[in-house]
């Protein structure tokens, strides 16, 4: 089978010049896709003068988009995603291709929580691997790695899910596990990124926030709605046993509390309806 390396970059010369020739000297891809992602520094032309074929963004689209633009024009049947920042090691992509011929769909590279770019995003992204664990169900190691091999097939049917910004992971791994593909974790170590990075934790940090619940609705909306309802509904048993009167108050957080859990149980069936043919 084909495999199709997709890089997505911008401003990455430096990195990219010594991250494509130790990619190369392994001799595994049958192809090697940089993304350009409207760059301002050498980033085409270093990845074209290592031997890759370079895509061009016209302007900045954003990592997802890049992913999105590399998976269209990629060959393979295999497709491996790695940044461009230096932080994955080509020394791990044989590992990831071994464990996908287990019988898996995609296999993540997981980090651990001392391979994390800081304190904070280590912390972050541990709450968002407990909350994505809770929706799925499932053991989530790290939902945000963008190192990662899939079988193009199964990634291309969720193209039109993946938002154009840096949580494009975050999607395709839950939306895998919806529609009930198999994945597997592989620990690895990422190193230290060259250079600065693109994410804004503050405004980055509450947009992956949103993009988990909005992900959550997609997987299992009854997970989020249902705890939500049955916070209102307790809150209102609370205020009349307080009371002892059935007043206004109390009819709105019964109301409230139902419908809540009215609109889950809609999102539940449109859900149901989005992967009917997975």
């Amino acid at each position: 089978m084909r495999l199709s390396l997709i890089i997505p970059a911008r401003n990455e010369a430096k990195s990219l010049a010594d991250l494509l020739p130790r990619i190369f000297a392994l001799n595994l891809a049958d192809e090697v896709l940089v993304v350009n992602d409207g760059s301002s520094d050498d980033t085409a032309q270093v990845a074209k003068a290592a031997g890759a074929r370079v895509i061009h963004n016209p302007y900045r689209m954003g990592n997802g988009a890049a992913i999105k633009n590399g998976a269209r024009h990629a060959q393979g049947d295999i497709l491996l995603f790695m940044d461009a920042d230096g932080q994955h090691d080509p020394a791990d992509i044989p590992r990831l291709l071994a464990r996908l011929d287990e019988g898996f769909e995609m296999v993540i590279g997981a980090r651990s929580f001392a391979s994390q770019a800081s304190l904070g995003r280590g912390l972050a992204n541990g709450i968002y691997n407990g909350l994505a664990s809770y929706m799925t169900g499932q053991r989530v190691e790290d939902l945000t790695s963008g190192f990662r091999v899939v079988r193009a097939e199964k990634f291309r049917q969720f193209l039109y899910l993946l938002p154009n910004g840096f949580s494009y992971p975050t999607t395709i791994t839950m939306a895998f596990f919806r529609a009930g593909y198999a994945l597997s974790y592989l620990p690895i170590v990422a190193g230290k990124r060259e250079g600065k990075s693109h994410i804004q934790p503050l405004k980055d940090g509450v947009r992956f926030l949103l993009i988990i619940f909005r992900v959550g609705t997609l997987y299992s909306p009854l997970k989020l709605f249902a705890p939500v309802s049955l916070g209102f509904f307790l809150l209102a048993l609370g205020y009349f046993l307080a009371t002892w009167r059935f007043t206004n108050m109390s009819a709105l957080l019964f109301t409230t509390s139902m419908l809540v859990f009215l609109i889950g149980l809609v999102s539940e069936q449109i859900t149901a309806l989005m992967y009917k043919d997975d």
